[in-house]
């Protein structure tokens, strides 16, 4: 039974920061104070596999997950990844009609996870963006360039594959070196590595890659 005291600290302990959803490590290491926050727009350049690895986390504790427009994105990829397929929403099509998509699903789910089919239109980006932050959801924009400011901005900068030999072979692990920038407490850059599988490429597939520059080899993740 706990004491008196015990019960007491449980009390007066400070709530969890529900403004913030959880990621991962090494990656939370790339988000002011280690989470998604809600009601934000995060761009993710270079990979599907980072914005899903992203979003893992949050979905394993709870938070309901949409993803639009990936029509190459099947389930047993992101459950790969550790999303959890019980509280994901998938529409692989959208069309022509992907915003009214993407804002009804801001409505009633935590993180959405888009890539458009076409350019933009600032003024579209503007009213989903609005949206996520009256909702307190958080856009995950993959592909098309955002024509508005984010809140911060994730790029796959280099990558390395490991497993081969003299660029042939039987690919192990792709490390990839990330960094992120933004606004306000995200305007420092900070960087990790981490290891990230390839969309469309099964770890067994034979294949040449060119190396990182040199120098490249994958690092301790740590956020400079």
């Amino acid at each position: 039974m706990p004491s008196a005291v015990e019960e007491l600290r449980a009390r007066l302990a400070p709530a969890p920061d529900r403004e913030l959803l959880p990621v991962a490590a090494p990656l939370d290491a790339l988000f002011p104070g280690g989470g998604l926050a809600r009601g934000t727009v995060v761009a993710v350049e270079g990979s599907v596999w980072l914005a899903l690895a992203v979003a893992a986390r949050a979905s394993e504790a709870g938070s309901w997950c949409a993803v639009v427009g990936m029509r190459d994105l099947g389930p047993a990829a992101a459950a790969e990844l550790g999303v959890d397929l019980t509280r994901m929403v998938l529409v692989p099509c959208p069309g022509s009609h992907w915003a009214t998509a993407v804002a009804a699903l801001l409505d009633g789910v935590d993180i959405v996870l888009v890539r458009a089919v076409r350019d933009v239109r600032p003024a579209e980006a503007r009213r989903l963006a609005a949206r996520a932050r009256e909702r307190r959801s958080v856009l995950l924009v993959v592909g098309a360039p955002w024509p508005e400011a984010v809140d911060l901005r994730l790029r796959v900068t280099d990558t390395e594959w490991t497993g081969l030999h003299a660029g042939y072979g039987r690919i192990a692990a792709r490390h990839c070196r990330v960094s992120a920038r933004g606004r306000g407490a995200a305007a420092r850059e900070r960087r990790v590595t981490t290891s990230l599988p390839e969309l469309g490429v099964p770890p067994a597939a034979v294949a040449k890659a060119a190396p990182l520059p040199a120098g490249g080899t994958p690092a301790t993740p740590a956020s400079a």
